[in-house]
């Protein structure tokens, strides 16, 4: 028998307080029909990512509910923290995995936006697959400027949201709300402090500027372990793996005489990512095969199919 499932990888500004992170977690513990694979919080990011998995109309139902949690607690007037964002529910990707199609996420994606913005009155900008123009499909472009310049976005024509505004909650914010292929949040932590050395990996390496195939890269500064992070988004690792990533991030930090202490994976991967290399070799941090994606969905399969 067939099963539609969908993932569901939900980013929250709130990487400090883990009764708050805590909370989001024990709502979808609690929604029948779903199971919580796997959440992390940075402090430096001041963000938690959380990925959950189950038929589509509990992921609906799931999403909102870790959104209404979030509201409640999340207050992005107090927000400060390394990591780009536009709101206290920044980013709401919805992934088609077992036979779902990516229709069927877009379908998710479109109804999540639109309940969202019903009953709370949050802004919803669509990107990636969900789009409703050409210009939102990347990330990067929706949330450009951040939650700062969020009043100025909204009150632009050109830059309003796709539904909701001008006016919005500065408690909330607005939020990205997509459809995509599972994609590799990845980190590159430097033996070094230096953030003008990882900003000038990141300018190098990210696709946009004619570097990796399919790689977002920004320079960050880790303030509590003052050391500099290189900060990826691996959007397709069918084509690109992370040994190719590693291997040139690597290769560029020696040119700068700085060496890569480690590097850690947010939320799951595909298995695809860690072709022709182990763990080790990338110094990934805290790697289990809890890890890997694929591990997850004949579980999941077994768990909601009628016996």
């Amino acid at each position: 028998m067939n099963m539609k499932l969908l993932e569901c990888v939900p980013n929250f500004s709130e990487g400090c307080d883990w009764t708050v992170i805590r909370s989001i977690a024990q709502v979808l513990e609690e929604t029948a029909g779903v199971a919580l694979l796997d959440y992390s919080a940075d402090v430096d990011h001041h963000r938690s990512v959380f990925t959950f998995i189950g038929k589509p109309d509990d992921i609906l139902a799931a999403a909102l509910a870790a959104a209404g949690r979030a509201f409640e607690q999340i207050d992005m007037r107090a927000h400060g923290g390394a990591h780009p964002r536009l709101g206290a529910v920044d980013v709401v990707p919805f992934i088609p995995l077992g036979e779902a199609e990516m229709k069927d996420a877009v379908k998710i994606a479109h109804r999540f936006g639109r309940e969202l913005h019903r009953r709370f009155g949050v802004p919803v900008y669509f990107y990636a697959e969900a789009a409703l123009t050409e210009k939102r499909r990347q990330l990067a472009d929706v949330r450009r400027g951040g939650y700062e310049a969020l009043g100025r976005k909204i009150a632009d024509p050109r830059e309003a949201p796709d539904i909701g505004g001008p006016d919005f909650d500065p408690r909330w914010g607005a939020t990205a709300v997509g459809a995509r292929l599972p994609l590799v949040a990845y980190n590159i932590n430097l033996a070094s402090g230096d953030i003008h050395v990882a900003r000038a990996i990141a300018a190098k390496i990210r696709e946009a500027a004619g570097g990796i195939k399919h790689v977002r890269a920004i320079g960050l500064l880790l303030k509590t372990r003052n050391i500099a992070q290189v900060s990826m988004n691996l959007v397709d690792c069918r084509e690109t793996s992370l040994k190719e990533i590693f291997d040139q991030v690597r290769d560029l930090a020696a040119a700068y005489g700085v060496d890569i202490l480690e590097s850690e994976l947010i939320g799951l991967t595909p298995a695809c990512a860690l072709s022709k290399t182990t763990p080790e070799a990338l110094k990934l941090r805290d790697f289990t095969e809890d890890k890997i994606l694929e591990n997850h969905v004949s579980e999941m399969k077994a768990r909601f199919l009628p016996h």
